[in-house]
């Protein structure tokens, strides 16, 4: 379950893969696929894989119950050909980790 809450003391991942239009459904694909894998990790709770309307970039926001679980992901030889398949088609790629400071929903 997607978790959207400040304080929730979890490791959030934002990662922008900068993309050519034509290869923007196949890098989504790719890491829909590497979710099958990311779920059986320890400390995974979710990824959700959304992509622009211009067709230029993919954007994976995933969630992981600590940092530390996260890096061992990085470490992960089921993890990584998922990784390098999906840093392959991008033009280039942006992770970063953070922390919810705010969420806001509609009353």
């Amino acid at each position: 379950m997607v978790t959207i809450q400040q304080d929730a003391q979890i490791c959030t991942l934002v990662n922008v893969f900068h993309v050519k239009p034509e290869q923007q459904q196949a890098v989504a694909d790719v890491l829909i696929e590497a979710g099958k894998t990311m779920r059986q990790l320890p400390g995974f709770i979710s990824a959700n894989i959304h992509t622009s309307h211009d067709g230029n970039r993919v954007v994976n926001y995933a969630q992981w119950r600590s940092r530390e679980d996260f890096e061992a992901m990085l470490n992960n030889p089921k993890a990584q050909p998922h990784m390098a398949e999906a840093a392959g088609l991008a033009q280039s790629y942006d992770p970063i980790l953070c922390d919810v400071v705010d969420s806001t929903e509609a009353s």
